[in-house]
């Protein structure tokens, strides 16, 4: 059986609430040891009192603490005092991958920095996050990375308010990106015996992750704005379909094939070469039009049976479910 190599890696985390956090969780689920280090002065990670209204106040730490917490070990110390860094300093040099999110100079003036770590342990890999920038002082929050990097002003219903996406994306999505930095970190490790500084910003792994919406306005001055669950570029493909026995669904039609399929499913065999929707261009031009069409259909119709007619014609379809019916 093959020996798992994360087994022997050792993971120091001085990061807080999600994006750090994240990273280290993913090195212990690979089975590396993840030792997260919290102030006790602020009582830990500040996420361990960030509870819901129908949390147990007797439990000492928030369901949102353990999303990205589980199966880490956690040591309290508090880097301003001598005693308490120098048990920091005494774990690196068995220590492979250190991950901190502090805010420009505060490193330095604990004593974390890479330039002081590097020399008590050169071989390690010191992965950085940060909100703006290494020359950034602002602080970090996935709220106002989510606003100031455009994906609020796309975010919401159509001629309705901006929204913030439900989930603390843009850490998530930096989270991924630092964990590409330390792999690619820990090959060239491998290769050469020697550790590296990998950093990564909020803000630049938002901008990294407009993909098709920055395109669209770079190449074609399309000023992305909210629409709902609308694909620009796509249609049918986020339209919000109901069943007569009031299921909530979606399609996400990406060809003619599958258009042709969609048409053939609701007996318009036709309607597949209408000028209107010949394509995908005319689709998206036409799409309220087409909307209503396959609205009055599909309402016709029990959830199941449209489940079933769309999994025989290789349909991609989609029921809207709450994460109860997820889980």
């Amino acid at each position: 059986m093959q020996e798992n190599v994360f087994n022997n890696l050792r993971v120091i985390e001085l990061a807080g609430v999600l994006a750090g956090p994240s990273v280290g969780y993913f090195f212990a689920e690979l089975g590396a040891e993840v030792i997260k280090i919290e102030n006790p002065k602020t009582k830990g990670d500040v996420t361990r009192s960030w509870k819901l209204k129908t949390e147990d106040p007797a439990q000492p730490d928030s369901a949102y603490y353990w999303s990205v917490n589980a199966f880490k070990k956690t040591l309290f110390l508090d880097l301003s005092l001598e005693n308490d860094k120098k048990r920091l300093y005494e774990l690196l040099p068995s220590t492979d991958i250190l991950i901190s999110n502090f805010k420009k100079g505060d490193d330095k003036k604990l004593g974390v920095d890479y330039a002081t770590l590097s020399k008590l342990c050169p071989e390690l890999i010191y992965a950085s996050i940060n909100g703006f920038g290494n020359e950034s002082p602002r602080s970090a929050y996935d709220l106002i990375l989510q606003a100031e990097s455009g994906f609020m002003a796309m975010n919401g219903a159509k001629e309705g308010e901006v929204l913030k996406m439900p989930v603390a994306l843009i850490d998530l999505l930096a989270g991924h990106q630092l964990k590409e930095a330390i792999l690619i970190a820990l090959i060239n490790k491998l290769k050469s015996g020697k550790g590296a500084h990998v950093s990564v910003s909020l803000f630049d792994s938002a901008i990294a992750s407009l993909a098709n919406q920055a395109t669209n306005w770079l190449q074609a001055a399309h000023l992305p704005k909210p629409l709902g669950s609308l694909h620009p570029n796509i249609a049918p493909y986020g339209e919000i379909f109901e069943s007569k026995d009031h299921h909530l669904f979606t399609f996400a039609i990406g060809s003619n094939t599958q258009f042709q399929a969609l048409c053939e499913l609701i007996q318009y065999r036709e309607l597949a070469a209408d000028k209107r929707f010949v394509n995908n261009p005319s689709r998206v031009r036409n799409r309220t039009e087409l909307y209503s069409i396959l609205y009055n259909y599909f309402h016709a119709l029990p959830f199941e049976q449209v489940y079933a007619l769309c999994a025989e014609r290789q349909i991609p379809i989609g029921k809207i479910r709450n994460l109860k019916e997820v889980f």
